[in-house]
């Protein structure tokens, strides 16, 4: 009984130094009472450890990727197509305008020929033939509604490569809703 009492005398004596030195509150079991500790608390008891300081870890270096002819696995392969991204400047006149950027104003007869007058986003006004090339398309036949235009597309992912553009004059459009 006596060996019981001092081991839990102990046992009392680290939990309080080990509550001292963590700053928590020290709780102690309701049931049994709690004699003095038979110690003093010895002086290396008093002074608390140290702590190492937290050094923070160095980053990761910047990461390159090397290609060596293979494509870059970052790049984003949905989304590419669509618009055509044009390098450099544009040209002037018809050539260097889009098929989306477009809209017939006008359907000619000229030397037995129909010709066509566009509207670029600009408000500038251009006469087309059949042959003509824009950016992406090449005007295919030029009707009495409006063109034909072969559409180049520029989609990695499509398995159409062209497709045919119907761009009406203005005024059949909306009557065709």
């Amino acid at each position: 009984m006596k060996t019981t009492a001092s081991f839990l005398a102990a046992c009392l004596a680290v939990a309080s130094v080990t509550s001292a030195q963590t700053a928590a509150p020290a709780q102690t079991p309701a049931t049994a009472p709690t004699p003095p500790p038979a110690q003093a608390p010895a002086p290396a008891q008093a002074e608390a450890p140290v702590a190492p300081a937290l050094v923070p870890e160095p980053g990761p270096e910047n990461y390159t990727y090397a290609h060596d002819g293979r494509r870059d696995p970052f790049l984003n392969l949905l989304g590419t197509g669509g618009t055509p991204q044009a390098s450099g400047r544009r040209t002037d006149g018809a050539a260097g305008l889009t098929v989306a950027e477009i809209t017939v104003r006008g359907v000619l007869v000229s030397g037995g020929a129909l010709i066509a007058m566009i509207q670029a986003p600009d408000n500038r006004t251009y006469i087309v033939r059949q042959g003509d090339k824009f950016v992406d398309g090449t005007i295919r036949t030029v009707t009495s509604t409006g063109l034909v235009i072969d559409q180049e597309v520029n989609d990695p992912l499509s398995l159409v490569k062209q497709r045919e553009i119907h761009k009406l004059l203005r005024s059949q459009e909306g009557a065709k809703e």
